[in-house]
């Protein structure tokens, strides 16, 4: 399994919020965010952050979907 963060892109899409200001707001580097574009996973605590910044929880950002 991998995990998708499909929801978290359309999310910011919607909001009109850019994946540098994803990364400001969350306080990540946008290396970070560039890894999560390439499908690569990262630690809890980025995604704690980003669910922090966003106001939202882990489910509304990233799911596991089978490779």
């Amino acid at each position: 399994m991998v995990i998708s963060y499909q929801h978290l892109w359309k999310l910011l899409e919607e909001r009109h919020i850019t994946r540098k200001e994803l990364a400001r707001r969350a306080g990540i580097s946008e290396t970070t965010v560039r890894n999560m574009v390439a499908g690569q996973n990262v630690s809890l605590d980025v995604l704690g952050k980003i669910c922090g910044a966003l106001h939202v929880d882990l489910g509304d950002i990233a799911q596991f979907v089978r490779a």
